[in-house]
């Protein structure tokens, strides 16, 4: 019966099921670019913690949310030409854009288009490259994330985070964000409790999947939902954040 089911949909995407994905970085875009095969009914839910690279750059200059896990997202599921997808991802060589992304470029520019709004300047940019599905910032809230140790020490900042190399018997026992009374995008709890299908991961666990479970609301509404709810493990270690050592 499940492999009629998704024959069905690999055939009619169209008429798949509602799938909400939430997490972050290379994980968030692998996922969505398997997942659209079968259904277009997707909406990424997408970490805005991100604080290092070009991104960061961005961030820290322009005030704006960090883009670089969007735009990866944006570019999974968009329906664009090589040479547009290949635009959109090129980092400059030198200069002052030395490794900036064109594409985060593109989003700076479009929120500014869009008068600083930037669930606005998601969709606009979504539509100019056809892109089947939605993508959701987790928050509009400028966030920055926190890390303690399980030896006192707290480590600030998303890219310092999976940077810090711990010492054996030291593991991360909590993850916060500032401010704490950051709030989840309306749309988000919406599409979760529309959801026939909730993904977690695969992703940086500390950094690209638990940021987005720092909201109350969106815990709840996770909690609440009708649909499955998976959790993708990643299938290799990651330093500093999914390891295997002895006492952890």
């Amino acid at each position: 019966m499940a492999y009629r089911a998704i024959a069905k949909f690999l055939r009619s995407p169209e008429e798949g099921p509602r799938v909400v994905v939430i997490g972050g970085g290379t994980g968030l875009s692998t996922m969505l670019r398997g997942l659209k095969r079968y259904t277009q009914n997707l909406t990424a839910i997408v970490t805005v913690a991100d604080d290092g690279g070009s991104s960061g750059i961005l961030r820290r200059d322009l005030g704006i949310l960090p883009p670089g896990d969007i735009r990866n997202c944006i570019m999974a599921l968009a329906d664009v030409e090589p040479m547009m997808e290949n635009l959109l991802n090129h980092r400059f060589q030198e200069g002052s854009l030395a490794n900036q992304s064109f594409g985060n470029l593109f989003i700076a520019a479009m929120i500014e288009v869009c008068g600083g709004n930037a669930s606005e300047a998601v969709r606009n940019m979504s539509r100019v490259l056809a892109v089947t599905g939605t993508v959701l910032p987790v928050s509009l809230n400028d966030i920055e994330i926190s890390a303690r140790l399980s030896d006192g020490r707290v480590i600030h900042g998303e890219s310092h985070i999976g940077e810090n190399v711990l010492p054996d018997g030291v593991r991360i026992e909590r993850v916060t964000m500032i401010p704490a009374a950051a709030k989840p995008l309306p749309e988000a709890l919406e599409a979760i409790a529309a959801a026939d299908l909730i993904v977690l991961g695969p992703g940086s666990l500390y950094t690209s999947i638990i940021p987005n479970l720092l909201f109350p609301e969106l815990v709840s509404a996770l909690a609440d939902a009708v649909a499955l709810r998976v959790y993708v493990a990643n299938i290799m270690q990651q330093p500093e954040e999914t390891r295997r050592r002895q006492g952890l």
